[in-house]
């Protein structure tokens, strides 16, 4: 990917190596947990911590040590990159549109974090808090990409970053707040295959930001599709299924599968149109 010489976000907070209270008192360690499991698979962690009583007042801290090597510094001004290059894609598109984008922040951090959304630690994984409108990441996922989940190279750590843009677009969209409301009216198997929908649209809105990245600035290389393919099918939930408990439960799917995945990213990169990620309207994901 071609990305050193691109604009360099000023949306970048960085939160690496800070001292963090939580809660501990009372029912909040259960309550982190279940966040915790809500946000890794999709699910937005605010529908447990609403439910929540008043949080009991003892606390405890700690801080993570984080290191300051030069590949550290070139993953955050990689991560600045694209973030800016997915607020020129997608300011662009909103201009089209007749609306503004608000850009969102994307906090680093390392070890743990407090959002909006509640406290999370780094095994979630990267992701996007509606109520604050932030992306958060802690940049030692790109080694799980890369080890655990077998997806090495720069393009594919971009799809991550632009797949939760793609949330951010969702909220301001006003599509998030219609699928988190439709969730808490139905059963279970129907919330999760809402849920599904919501990330292969997510997938599809980061395939619209490769299409008119690389129209415009010219930033794909060879094998960087490749990259954001094997990526994507990386962590589709099936693969993800397979991989922890030997089996494989379509029902439980928030994510989608392999296959949609790479569908779904392929359908915005080639059409570069929003209206084809409709993915709530699709008579096969």
């Amino acid at each position: 990917m071609r990305w050193k010489s691109g604009r360099r976000s000023s949306n970048i907070e960085d939160r690496r190596g800070r001292r963090i209270g939580r809660k501990t008192a009372g029912g909040g360690i259960g309550v982190i947990v279940i966040a915790l499991i809500a946000m890794y698979f999709g699910v937005d962690p605010s529908v447990f911590l609403n439910q929540q009583g008043p949080p009991s007042v003892g606390t405890s801290s700690y801080s993570v040590s984080t290191s300051n090597t030069p590949e550290d510094r070139q993953l955050a001004e990689f991560v600045s990159v694209v973030l800016a290059d997915t607020e020129d894609t997608w300011n662009a598109l909103f201009q089209r549109w007749d609306r503004t984008y608000t850009e969102p922040t994307l906090v680093l951090f390392s070890g743990a974090v407090e959002s909006a959304c509640g406290y999370a630690q780094a095994a979630v994984g990267p992701f996007y808090c509606p109520r604050d409108q932030k992306v958060y990441i802690d940049l030692s996922f790109y080694n799980d990409l890369k080890t655990r989940f077998r997806a090495p190279g720069d393009f594919a750590q971009a799809y991550v970053i632009a797949h939760e843009i793609g949330h951010h677009v969702q909220t301001l969209l006003g599509i998030s707040e219609k699928v988190h409301k439709l969730r808490s009216r139905v059963s279970k198997v129907e919330a999760n295959r809402l849920s599904v929908m919501q990330e292969l649209q997510a997938d599809c809105f980061a395939g619209i930001w490769a299409h008119y990245a690389d129209k415009a600035r010219q930033i794909l290389e060879e094998g960087d599709i490749e990259e954001a393919l094997n990526a994507a099918s990386s962590i589709g939930d099936d693969r993800l299924q397979k991989q922890s408990r030997g089996y494989v439960t379509p029902d439980s799917f928030t994510h989608g599968s392999s296959g949609q995945r790479v569908r779904w990213f392929r359908q915005g990169l080639e059409t570069g149109n929003v209206s084809q990620c409709n993915t709530f309207k699709a008579d096969n994901l």
